[in-house]
């Protein structure tokens, strides 16, 4: 049985609607240092980010404490957006985040299946550096809720589920 680390990305200098990929904040920053020093005695372990810069900077404070290279995994980035106004995008996700993956867009279900079968193929104890939505695609699957927004994950939380044979368990 394999621990999953879900880690939500540090404070973002930037909202979604106003830069497709920022950075960290100071303050992001300082979040990423404080769960490098958490999880620092559990490893090193294996790490698994997102592409996008928030979770690379998030994970790097793990990686140069643990002196490891995460692997960057597309199946565990943000939820994915239609088109590319960035001004749209967040009454958007609004939207989305209120409602049940059954009535969300066609287009979204394979990128939550491909989050939750990333997850389940992970056979040893991993961090996973990820975002909001993603890792609540984790625990709604754990849970068998099928809403969008199971719980509100704070910036660099430490969210722990076993893979458990195939399945995610809380």
């Amino acid at each position: 049985m394999a621990k999953l680390y879900l880690v939500r990305h540090g404070k973002a200098a930037a909202s979604w609607q106003d830069d497709p990929d920022p950075s960290l904040n100071g303050l992001g920053h300082e979040q990423a240092a404080a769960m490098a020093d958490a999880m620092a005695p559990l490893g090193p372990l294996a790490m698994v980010t997102s592409p996008l810069r928030r979770t690379r900077e998030t994970a790097a404070a793990l990686e140069s404490r643990w002196r490891v290279t995460a692997e960057v995994e597309p199946a565990v980035r943000e939820i994915p957006s239609p088109g590319n106004e960035l001004s749209d995008r967040s009454a958007w996700l609004q939207h989305v985040m209120t409602g049940s993956w059954a009535d969300a867009d066609d287009w979204l279900r394979p990128w939550r299946q491909g989050m939750i079968d990333r997850l389940m193929a992970i056979e040893v104890d991993t961090v996973v550096v990820s975002h909001f939505v993603a890792i609540n695609v984790a625990v709604g699957h754990a849970e068998n809720d099928d809403r969008v927004t199971v719980f509100r994950p704070d910036n660099c939380s430490i969210t722990v589920l076993d893979n458990d044979n195939g399945g995610l368990r809380l």
